[in-house]
């Protein structure tokens, strides 16, 4: 099924082909076997290498970095996760990938779950780990910290189960391209989801859309959201599981790589 998204240009870090003139990406494939297409959260792809290391032993992974963030330019009239969502079937329908085990990370859950809900043809498994993207409870409910407006030493306690594994955690030694970079991506992040924040009203309303299998993820010490808000997002898709993983926070695969990866091959 085609899009309606001019064609991608594709910059892939182990051949370095230019496939077409129009977005550009950051993309990186490894690995062989079945296909994974990862997508990244506000920490952007590169902090996430333990968990593709291991998923690459057995399958082929896909690893965008959304426009906007890292190296990808962000097309000037990009303004919301419904343009990442159409930049990602754009993809799967370039490289011809089918029965794709499609990945969201945090921000990058919200992104497949906008994919899902469009078109699940080509995809045949959805994993959330910690998704954010829908509105659960009342309107004056805040449930999801405001990260924008919160001291990074709190967020960072919000995403982490432990601090050592902050790829953060130092900036005031970090290389200052990695420090542009951390930048880059939070203002990224603002683009898409700073109004209204974080979520898409209309999403919950359309996740029965998901027919394929999905499993929502909560890593059991996430700060970011409330401790019900995975569980009410999985509840919203029909052929959906929900799995607890202990000593992870809201970036649950960077704290517990191993056991985020062995759920997704299980």
């Amino acid at each position: 099924m085609s899009h309606a998204l001019k064609p991608l240009t594709l910059v892939n870090h182990l051949t370095g082909t230019l496939l077409s003139p129009d977005i550009i990406m950051d993309l990186k494939v490894v690995g062989s076997g079945p296909p994974v297409l990862l997508l990244h959260g506000a920490e952007g792809s590169e902090a996430n290498h333990e968990l593709v290391d291991v998923l690459a032993l057995d399958h082929t992974v896909y690893v965008p970095t959304h426009p906007g963030f890292g190296l990808s330019p962000m097309p000037t009239w990009f303004r919301s996760v419904e343009d990442l969502a159409y930049t990602y079937l754009n993809l799967l329908d370039q490289f011809d990938l089918r029965d794709v085990h499609l990945v969201g990370l945090q921000f990058g859950a919200w992104v497949g779950a906008e994919l899902a809900i469009r078109d699940s043809s080509r995809l045949g498994r959805l994993t959330l780990v910690n998704p954010v993207g829908i509105k659960v409870g009342a309107p004056t409910e805040r449930e999801i910290l405001d990260v924008f407006a919160t001291a990074r030493d709190l967020v960072d306690a919000a995403r982490f189960a432990a601090s050592d594994k902050n790829p953060f955690r130092d900036l005031k030694s970090a290389d200052p391209e990695d420090v542009l970079l951390l930048a880059r991506n939070e203002e990224a992040l603002a683009t898409y989801a700073w109004e209204p924040y974080m979520h898409n009203p209309r999403l919950k309303h359309w996740l029965s859309r998901i027919s394929i299998p999905c499993t929502v993820v909560r890593g059991e010490q996430d700060g970011i959201v409330g401790p019900d808000y995975a569980q009410a997002f999985a509840d919203y898709i029909p052929r959906s599981s929900f799995e607890l993983v202990a000593d992870a926070g809201h970036c649950a695969q960077i704290d517990r790589p191993i056991d985020i990866a062995e759920l997704i091959r299980g």
